[in-house]
């Protein structure tokens, strides 16, 4: 069976979806609080679905009460942990850390498919996987692999080790875990899981941290973080961890710090180097390697 063009197309798509949070924790630095961001962009997110899966979440509420259990851990998974921790640890490290700790989430997914989900992958899927993350080691050294070595861990890096553990374990646990319910309406519920979670520490954080002002800029921040790396990256990650399994999904976070570098050129006015474009030319070719389709 032929796997379906937008699949292909996704893949490509979702990284940038995916890459725009990055920004957005910059600029909200200082604007929102790292729970709140959080908290909004899933309120936010739950509100947009709400109207196209009601419905069918009133049909499947015995699902619902089934599944409680997976949707809280899944929603502190992927909406507290891999929200508010990334903009915690956003605050107290750098942008070459937070590339660093995640380039070895899709391997980690990778390997956790292979070995709990049983999805194979051929000699080449793993080829391309060591030259997507060579791609990705490349961009983050800036060409100098004495980079690497003289990295220093800051105190922000164990937000993030914690939000990129926290992601290969959403990401798997997704496969794993068959659901009655479609993409849209499980995201949808995850999303409210993630609500009830996120709820005590986002007041907690109110109580204690100095007020900042709900100005346009940050609800225009929590939009944005709502639709793109929210509703539109979440959902089509989940489609195609149907189509093509997690291994060979988790594979296009391999595309995060070329899209993100290209939109820090764009909106934070960051130029790119050299080690940008050679990275790309390393992390795409792998990409379209390891998702072909299996041959038959």
């Amino acid at each position: 069976m032929n796997r379906p063009h937008w699949a292909t197309a996704l893949l490509f798509v979702v990284p940038a979806l995916w890459s725009s949070n990055y920004v957005i924790a910059r600029l909200a630095d200082g604007v929102v609080h790292p729970h709140a961001l959080a908290f909004g962009r899933w309120a936010l997110a739950l509100a947009l679905l709400l109207p196209f899966v009601g419905a069918e979440l009133w049909r499947c509420r015995a699902a619902l009460a089934a599944e409680r259990g997976q949707l809280l851990v899944l929603g502190a998974l992927g909406m507290w942990i891999c929200g508010a921790w990334v903009y915690l640890g956003g605050r107290s490290t750098s942008a070459t850390n937070i590339a660093l700790i995640y380039a070895v989430t899709p391997v980690a997914i990778a390997v956790a498919g292979v070995k709990l989900l049983h999805e194979r992958m051929s000699g080449a899927q793993r080829v391309a996987v060591a030259g997507a993350l060579a791609g990705v080691l490349f961009i983050v050294a800036r060409g100098e692999p004495g980079t690497l070595l003289a990295l220093r861990l800051l105190p922000g890096d164990g937000w993030i080790l914690a939000a990129a553990a926290s992601w290969t374990a959403y990401s798997v646990l997704l496969k794993r875990w068959p659901s009655a319910l479609s993409p849209a309406a499980r995201l949808a519920a995850t999303a409210a899981g993630g609500l009830l979670v996120l709820l005590p520490f986002t007041v907690h954080e109110a109580l204690v941290q100095p007020a900042l002002p709900w100005t346009g800029r940050a609800l225009m921040l929590v939009a944005l973080a709502a639709v793109l790396p929210g509703v539109l990256s979440y959902g089509a990650y989940a489609l195609l961890q149907r189509e093509l399994g997690a291994a060979r999904t988790a594979l296009l976070l391999y595309l995060a710090p070329v899209y993100g570098g290209a939109m820090a050129w764009w909106i934070l006015g960051e130029r790119p180097g050299w080690y940008h474009v050679v990275g790309a030319l390393l992390i795409l070719p792998s990409i379209w390697l390891a998702t072909r389709p299996a041959p038959r």
